[in-house]
Parts: C-alpha cells; sequence; structure tokens
C-alpha cells in the first residue's frame, strides 16, 4: 500500500459533497474509519466532478443506522446504509472481508452459484481486505478523512496516469463473481478515455453469456449508466466489440451483421444524438432510446401479424408491442412507465400518415407529437421508411406543420390515400322544408 499525503494529491475538501463530509466526520468522531471510496477518488484526481460519493467505513451497517436518523439499510447480496439528504444519497458500505473460516457459518452470510457469481457477500473484514475486494486498481483509492491522505493499495494512481484499466485478481474470476464487472470495464475506458489492459479485454467475449444470470432489474440499471450518461455511442460500439450488446438484447443479434445497414445506422445515430444531447444538459429519457432499440424486432413482428393474421396496422402494432416488451424483458426490465411511452412513439409513426382533416390537427396536438416527430426524422435519416411510405414527403410535411398548421387543410397527402367524398344519404335534409301543396 503507498499512502499519498495531501501535499502530493490535488484532492480539497471543497470539492467533496458537505452532505459526504458530514457523514465522514461523524462516522470518525464516533470513533470509527471513515473514507471516500472508489470512483469519487478516481474522478477527483482525474479533475472530474463526482455524481456520487461513496463512504467505506469499518462501522457495521447496524452500527451506522444508530448515528443517522435518515439512515435506511438496502440490499440483499451485501448489506449497504444509505444516508439520505433530500435527492442526495451517501452510501456507505462495511468494510468487505474474504471468505474463509467454518463453511456452515460462511454459508450464512456469504455463497456463491454454480457459476461462481456471488449471490450472497455479507462477509466484514480490514480496509486491506476490503481492496482486495475491488474490481479495478482504479478503484481502490481511499481518501481518508483523518488526516486527508490517500490510501493506494494497488498502484490506481499509477494506472490513472498511464490511461490503463486493470483488474485486481484473476480477471476471469472476478468476472465470474460478478459478470456486470465486464460492462463496468467498459463504461470506465469510455468514460475515462482509458484502454482496456489485455488481461482485462480477452476474457470478455468468451464470458459474456454470464450476463444471462443477471437480474434484468439490475441490467436496467447498468443499462441507464451506460446509455444515458453521454457515452451511449462509444459504449455501443465498444460493447458490440465484445460480444456484451449481444448479450443485452439478444432480440437485435439478427439486425447487427452489417455495420452500414440501416438498423445500425438507426441505433448508432441515436447514440450519437443523445450524447449531444446530455453535454447540451438538455432532457433525454430512456423511452425514446427504447423506442429506437426495439424499432425493428417491433416491425418484424407487426408484419408477421398483418400478414399472416389479418389484422389492421395500428392493431398488429399494438399486439407486437406486447410480445417484443415480454421477449426483452427477459433479459433487461423495462418499467411500464418507459414502455408504455416508447409504444407511443411507435403509434405515433402511423398517427403521422394522416395528413389531412381533424385527424392529422389531432396528430399535431398529442402529447407525444414532438417525440413521435423526432422519431420520424431519425427514421429518415437512416432511410427507414415504412412500406409505402414517402417518408421524405412525411418530414416535410410535418416541419412545416408545426410552424404553419394551415399548411395541413392547404398542402396535400403526402403519403396517404385520397378518400372519395362521402355520398349524402337518402331523403331529405334535415334543414330543407318540404314543399308546400298549392
Amino acid at each position: 500500500m503507498q499512502v499519498i499525503p495531501r501535499d502530493q494529491h490535488p484532492i480539497s475538501r471543497k470539492d467533496i459533497s458537505p452532505n459526504a463530509l458530514k457523514v465522514l466526520y461523524r462516522l470518525h468522531n464516533a470513533g470509527f474509519d471513515a473514507y471516500l471510496v472508489g470512483g469519487c477518488v478516481r474522478d477527483l484526481l482525474l479533475g472530474i466532478q463526482p455524481k456520487d460519493f461513496d463512504v467505506t467505513t469499518n462501522a457495521t451497517p447496524e452500527q451506522v443506522k444508530r448515528l443517522f436518523r435518515n439512515c435506511r439499510l438496502v440490499g440483499r447480496r451485501f448489506r449497504l446504509a444509505h444516508i439520505l439528504f433530500g435527492r442526495e444519497i451517501i452510501e456507505v458500505a462495511t468494510f468487505r472481508g474474504h471468505h474463509n473460516g467454518d463453511d456452515d457459518e460462511q454459508e450464512k452470510i456469504a455463497k456463491q452459484d454454480e457459476h461462481g457469481q456471488l449471490v450472497r457477500d455479507n462477509v466484514y473484514g480490514t480496509i486491506e481486505e476490503d481492496a482486495e475486494r475491488r474490481d479495478f486498481t482504479v478503484n481502490a483509492l481511499y481518501y481518508n478523512i483523518a488526516d486527508f491522505s490517500i490510501y493506494d493499495f494497488a498502484n490506481g494512481r499509477n494506472d490513472i496516469e498511464a490511461g490503463v484499466i486493470r483488474m485486481i485478481g484473476d480477471p476471469e474470476t472476478r468476472y465470474r463473481e460478478d459478470p456486470v464487472r465486464m460492462l463496468r470495464a467498459v463504461r470506465f475506458a469510455t468514460k475515462l478515455n482509458m484502454a482496456l489492459s489485455k488481461e482485462v479485454s480477452s476474457p470478455i467475449p468468451a464470458l459474456a453469456g454470464l450476463l444471462k444470470n443477471i437480474p434484468p432489474a439490475r441490467l436496467f440499471d447498468e443499462f441507464l449508466k451506460l446509455f444515458m450518461a453521454g457515452k451511449a455511442q462509444p459504449n455501443f460500439d465498444m460493447l458490440c466489440e465484445y460480444q456484451l450488446f449481444q448479450q443485452l438484447f439478444p432480440i437485435l443479434k439478427s439486425y447487427l451483421d452489417a455495420a452500414d445497414a440501416p438498423p445500425v445506422n438507426m441505433l448508432r445515430k441515436a447514440f450519437a444524438d443523445t450524447d449531444q444531447r446530455v453535454q447540451n444538459e438538455q432532457r433525454v429519457t430512456p423511452a425514446y432510446l427504447i423506442a429506437v432499440l426495439l424499432w425493428w424486432p417491433l416491425q418484424a413482428r407487426r408484419e408477421q401479424l398483418e400478414n399472416e393474421g389479418g389484422l389492421p396496422p395500428m392493431d398488429a402494432l399494438n399486439v407486437g408491442s406486447a410480445d417484443v416488451f415480454h421477449r426483452q424483458s427477459q433479459t433487461i426490465a423495462i418499467p411500464k412507465r418507459f414502455s408504455l411511452t416508447a409504444r407511443d412513439i411507435w403509434q405515433m409513426q402511423l398517427r403521422l400518415q394522416n395528413t389531412r382533416g381533424t385527424r392529422a390537427q389531432k396528430a399535431l396536438e398529442q402529447k407525444k407529437f414532438r417525440a413521435g416527430y423526432d422519431f420520424l426524422m431519425l427514421r429518415k435519416a437512416c432511410h427507414a421508411p415504412l412500406p409505402g411510405e414517402d417518408i421524405e414527403a412525411l418530414a416535410e410535411f410535418w416541419t412545416k406543420a408545426q410552424n404553419n398548421p394551415a399548411a395541413m387543410t392547404n398542402g396535400k397527402a403526402p403519403a396517404g390515400k385520397k378518400r372519395s367524398p362521402r355520398r349524402r344519404r337518402g331523403g331529405r335534409s334535415r334543414n330543407k322544408r318540404p314543399p308546400a301543396n298549392d
């Protein structure tokens, strides 16, 4: 272990969350060890402002809870304390230890499945053991609130300076313990502009299938970290390279073969647009990306339902969307609030084909019109029209209609069928009096 004193590193308390400092000082004043740990220390060394501040200590979760009234204990795989400060959560973890000792006793607090994955891990230990249990060297960094020094247990600062992601311990064993570490390796490499060491990268393609053992809800959290934080496009490219994306979205495997095909172009452009919005501090929603990701499987299923089942387009879309979400949820659990919005975006693609009369006006007034319009423009840019759809004319029409609603009534329908005028039913008009009898 290397101890880096305060005058040899750039981390200052003014860069640390005041709430994190409160937690650190209260633990320290109560006689416990207290450290900032992991990604927040790494990011501060790189000059990046951390989004989260994690704390580690020799206090047990129950001892932490007794110190903080605003504390709740969470987690089954490993027990954690969450200290709540409004919307900010400071996560406090007890030093983790090694799995050794009496087998019966270990079975109560730690357990692995047949693949080597840890399914329960409440083994407490020392800070040295905790550092060995960390995944990557750049995360085995501890900022000590007692003297403001940094404890570097695995030459993490050297790897930060060299721009290399290295694993602590044998990579294959560590991936088997927690397959999500493969996703984390990719995410750290793109976020920090670092390269994966050969030892870290080489086992990934062969072990990518282990992600099937991860709960779908946990993989949704990883999906958000990978694709909603400003590095979606490089993460997509790197995940595909290591056969990881195909595990997250097995429903898309057949669409990823040709790198220049419309499905891949559409995904890469959607990810790039999302990254740009994040950088511009504009609002982004997972629902839009989900709509893009599942668009092609939806179209295949919709066409099958129309051709074989004789369903009308909108009914086929609704049935197909339910089927696609069910299949995808086996891997990544998509919350209903996002799946419903994605379906609204898909439905808008059919509604936007109506460019005359009240239906066009209603489409323009829909809450999801803008998202549907953005999706239409994405399809246009990636040459992905629906069968029989003049997507260029539709895009031009709806672009003008937003600024000039009158164009909807004065313009010609670019892609729809012209309706013949309705015939008036037989009989006298209600407002016309019958002729008088002479």
